[in-house]
């Protein structure tokens, strides 16, 4: 086979070729976004599931969605250590840019750009002892009007958050049309942040404003809403993206590969399910060294047997691998004990490893400890985001099949 028509596309957050399994996801957001526009009532959107499973290539999809639908939008990646006012505030600008020609009274959009502006001024609150704020926080946004006063520039982040956003919405709706602010790794947002982004979107559902909020993040994002304020579990609509199906799997590989004349036999497909699990990520990864290996159309069990040592190579350097070598000792120790018990538990409920919760207090059973002195390992690998709590009292990993690989591992 041809490498260079190779259709797959294994990579972080790269659109595959054919973006199977999600016409759910997306013919809902086509409604929400035709709701908001005919001024309906609407919930921000979060979704939410484990590494692999294509989050950022649909919350890029639904990015397009709403630019087609002729709205303004603009995308942030969350980060843990930093504040929320600086990128929130780009991507607003990015936003009312987009509707800035469309508007019939430039005096507005100034206005708006001045609050904006003094909302991206106002440096984060000094830390202990009187420090001063860092320099990433004292950003000078490229606005060319002078910053407003008294407005969006308290320096409480939800009173001008609150404020911000309303102002946004009401720019949209002179134009007739909407925002939409999409968070990528929303679950590594700060609480005082999150606090601020569910008082927003509070605030501004219950004025029927048109702008909206979409998150991805990991299985626990609902918990990290629901711990800012307890109004979130009704104030956003979950969707949880899972794995493919196995009709969604095979057209994920036997599209893009039709486009190029190319046939898998029925068993090579279902020797790719079994590898991959569905997660679409492997889905990718397993079908471009299957396609490199296959010497002729139609590809059959035999070279996706072939390719397969290389796939596994590939996924162990660069996707487990490198989450791997984040770990500290004790937090690998912590890790290897949850591969084990993750494999008894998943056994045990008719599951294999990657779904299985593994309670914590097994995991100090194991490696014969004290709960209370394995919770700083916890805590820093869910900072990491190489497991999360889904339920209180249980651990889980947030990358699909990493217990398999933790067990091939050498102590």
């Amino acid at each position: 086979m041809d490498p260079v028509r190779n259709p797959y596309a294994p990579g972080a957050g790269q659109r595959p070729p054919e973006l199977a399994g999600r016409g759910r996801e997306l013919g809902v957001f086509d409604v929400v976004l035709e709701r908001i526009a005919r001024g309906r009532p609407e919930r921000s959107l979060m979704l939410t599931g484990l590494r692999g499973v294509g989050k950022t290539v649909l919350l890029n999809t639904l990015r397009s969605q709403a630019i087609n639908h002729l709205w303004g939008s603009g995308k942030i990646e969350a980060r843990p250590d930093q504040s929320l006012r600086r990128p929130i505030a780009a991507a607003l600008h990015m936003a009312v840019r987009e509707l800035a020609p469309r508007h019939r009274a430039p005096d507005r959009i100034d206005a708006f750009l001045g609050v904006l502006k003094a909302f991206a001024q106002r440096p984060a609150p000094t830390g202990r002892g009187g420090a001063a704020p860092k320099l990433r926080d004292r950003w000078q946004p490229g606005i060319d009007v002078p910053a407003a006063t008294g407005r969006a520039d308290s320096g409480d982040i939800e009173i001008d958050l609150v404020e911000l956003l309303t102002d946004a919405a009401a720019v949209a709706a002179d134009v007739g049309t909407g925002i939409a602010i999409f968070i990528d790794e929303m679950q590594d947002v700060g609480a005082e942040d999150v606090s601020a982004l569910c008082a927003a979107c509070h605030e501004l559902s219950q004025l029927g404003a048109p702008l909206i909020v979409v998150g991805a993040g990991l299985p626990h994002l609902p918990a990290v809403l629901s711990a800012a304020k307890s109004y979130s579990e009704r104030l956003f609509r979950y969707q949880r993206i899972d794995r493919l199906d196995r009709i969604a799997a095979d057209r994920a590989l036997c599209a893009p590969a039709e486009r190029e004349d190319v046939e898998y036999e029925a068993k090579a497909l279902d020797l790719l399910y079994e590898s991959s699990g569905g997660y679409p990520y492997f889905v990718q990864a397993y079908g471009k060294a299957t396609w490199d290996h296959a010497p002729r159309s139609p590809i059959t069990a035999a070279d996706v047997r072939v390719a397969a040592p290389e796939a596994e190579a590939e996924l162990a350097v660069g996707f487990f691998g490198s989450r791997f070598e984040r770990a500290t000792p004790a937090e690998r120790e912590y890790m290897r004990a949850m591969a084990t018990l993750s494999l008894v538990e998943g056994d045990a409920g008719g599951r294999d490893d990657m779904d299985a919760a593994v309670p914590t207090a097994e995991i100090a059973r194991a490696l014969e400890r004290k709960p209370a002195s394995l919770s700083p390992a916890r805590d820093a690998l869910i900072k990491k985001g190489l497991i999360y709590s889904g339920e209180r009292g249980t651990v889980a990993f947030t990358v699909p099949h990493f217990g398999r690989y933790l067990r091939t591992q050498p102590l």
